[in-house]
């Protein structure tokens, strides 16, 4: 069913490396966001906020087993955006495959393993419809802060401190190393390039409150935002057998109903 398959990940993650201080040494005070790191998520928003954006993405996310063993799960994703009000999102992994489609009026989730579908009604723009399809499908959608507004404040807005580490090449690429501790125990690291674009090329997610630590892995490739996607590539056309879900609407406070 689409609400067990449909792409239930979480956020983002990192590699963090030790560093060994000697004990003379002290721990250099730092403010509770850098301006240098400030300033790289500020160049990094104005290029998530492209009209036209579409970027490939490998992720790993960690999580624990019934018995608590970490496994983890790999996905593939692709995404395309037309601000204000046009997502394509598909995504193959070890769990399957699912696409997203948004065409400003409706959006459509479609299951290819199982050949089923919902689609839900989404006028509007982009942050309105996805937040209303993960409510009521009961999903999360990985990186979708990206196509919100204003991404850059949206990711700072749970920042207790931030800075940069350092810098290394990604690819060839000099990026910038950023790391951020966010509320309830989320601690972010992030590589971006190092200049103005500040294109995002690596970003990992740890959960230190959580059983194990688990994490978000992703690896950025093929940014475009000067993209010019059709109005075809938004638009769900559902294969002639599949099979479409027809969502039931959550119960008002106090309803009485069977569980469907």
């Amino acid at each position: 069913m689409i609400r067990r398959r449909i792409i239930q990940l979480a956020a983002f993650g990192i590699f963090v490396g030790t560093m060994s201080m000697t004990r003379a040494e002290e721990p250099v005070p730092r403010p509770a966001i850098s301006a240098e790191a400030a300033a790289a998520i500020a160049h990094m928003g104005e290029t998530l906020s492209a009209k036209g954006l579409s970027f490939t993405v490998k992720t790993i996310r960690v999580y624990l087993d019934e018995s608590g063993q970490p496994l983890h799960i790999f996905h593939t994703m692709q995404f395309v955006a037309r601000r204000p009000d046009r997502l394509a999102v598909h995504v193959a992994g070890d769990d399957g495959s699912h696409d997203l489609f948004y065409d400003g009026k409706s959006t459509s989730i479609f299951v290819r393993d199982s050949n089923e579908y919902a689609a839900v009604a989404a006028p509007g723009d982009i942050p309105s419809a996805l937040n209303d399809v993960l409510d009521k499908l009961k999903i999360s959608l990985p990186l979708v802060g990206f196509f919100y507004d204003s991404p850059d404040q949206l990711f700072l807005r749970d920042t207790l401190a931030g800075w940069q580490v350092g810098t290394a090449k990604i690819d060839g690429v000099e990026c910038r190393h950023l790391f951020f501790s966010q509320r309830a125990g989320v601690n972010v690291e992030l590589w971006v390039e190092q200049n103005d674009g500040a294109i995002p090329r690596r970003l990992i997610v740890t959960y230190t409150l959580l059983a194990g630590q688990p994490n978000f892995i992703a690896e950025f490739a093929n940014w475009n935002s000067e993209s010019r996607a059709a109005d075809s590539e938004f638009v769900f056309q559902p294969p002639a057998d599949a099979k479409r879900i027809e969502l039931v609407p959550a119960r008002a406070p106090g309803q009485i109903g069977s569980e469907q």
